[in-house]
């Protein structure tokens, strides 16, 4: 049991470390292709997200295990919006702010967006149309945000000085990045692999669905990246980057993730009993963090009270809800 926790963290970790150094290596190459700031930046906020999630879900619909890779969108959904969003206002000098016009404006669309899966499921399945929906979702979005000339117009302005670096070693450099691409993909599958045997693990010792690893374990432990950037851009005083990279995370997991996760492998659930209350509560905790970023344009302590709330709620009935039913 120890030796497959240990497995499982640590393929968590890796995962993080290896997604983290791949988006560092796309921005490198997006630079040497003079791609705009903007572009960038969202690139990072939004896709950078799910990075891990794409090399998780993917292969576990691939490998028959479609409530894994629900469960993980889900509850890795529901615990940005609640638990890791308090946490990170918890340890904010000052309150949240939202006052930011991107995230005003983002803030309908997350509310949706986080919704969007919970109603496509309702049939129990996940086709290639689904898929289609949910990535066309995702370019509506994009498109929306770069409808902003100005943001897709400014210039990358903190680029390095490369002026007279020689254009041989230029390309040099574009192609070893290219090769550090390759090798970083191939690792993330693998360590992808150490996280779904490890949820195939804790699935039979405790009994419990796959639907539910997803959901508890696996959701919660997808959570640590978006709550390591938010410490970080709270002790910055960056407000809007905390919620902007909540935003894109959610958004970026619920569209193109599942989205594409449905297309490649479409696949029903017959049993969608454990899903019950992660979407019930993924209603209320989009209700609520929608609520939030409006009302005053900032998140409180007390709001972020009312957030680690509404996941407690969550994981109690989840866990004892079953037998209260029984």
């Amino acid at each position: 049991m120890i030796i497959e926790i240990i497995i499982f963290l640590g393929s968590i970790f890796v995962l993080s470390w290896l997604g983290s150094s791949l988006l560092k290596t796309l921005v490198d190459v997006a630079r040497y292709l003079n791609v705009r700031e903007f572009i960038i930046a969202f690139f990072i906020m939004g896709v950078g997200a799910s990075i891990t999630n794409i090399f998780v879900d993917l292969p576990a619909a691939l490998q028959g295990l479609a409530p894994l890779a629900l469960g993980d969108i889900l509850g890795g959904n529901l615990v940005d919006l609640t638990l890791v969003m308090a946490v990170i206002v918890f340890f904010s000098k000052k309150d949240v702010s939202t006052d930011s016009r991107l995230v005003q404006g983002s803030s309908l669309f997350t509310f949706a967006i986080a919704i969007l899966p919970v109603f496509l499921i309702w049939d129990k399945k996940f086709t290639r149309l689904d898929g289609l929906i949910m990535i066309a979702a995702f370019f509506i979005y994009v498109f929306w945000i770069f409808s902003d000339t100005e943001r897709y117009k400014k210039v990358y302005s903190k680029r390095k000085r490369i002026d007279s670096v020689s254009p041989f070693k230029k390309f040099k450099k574009f192609l070893k990045n290219i090769g550090k691409l390759i090798v970083l993909i191939t690792l993330l599958l693998l360590a992808s692999q150490g996280v779904i045997k490890s949820a195939q693990y804790f699935s039979i010792s405790f009994g419990i669905s796959m639907s539910l690893v997803g959901v508890l374990i696996l959701g919660l432990a997808n959570g640590f990246p978006e709550l390591y950037f938010g410490l970080i851009s709270a002790k910055r005083g960056q407000g809007w980057m905390i919620v902007g990279d909540m935003m894109g995370s959610v958004i970026s997991a619920a569209t193109l993730v599942l989205g594409i996760v449905a297309f490649v492998a479409p696949f029903e659930i017959e049993d969608m009993t454990p899903f019950l209350l992660a979407r019930i509560f993924t209603i209320i905790a989009a209700i609520f963090f929608f609520w939030f970023i409006k009302s005053g344009k900032k998140i409180t302590k007390l709001e972020a009270v009312i957030l680690v709330f509404i996941y407690v709620l969550f994981l109690i009935s989840q866990i004892f809800g079953p037998y209260f039913f029984k």
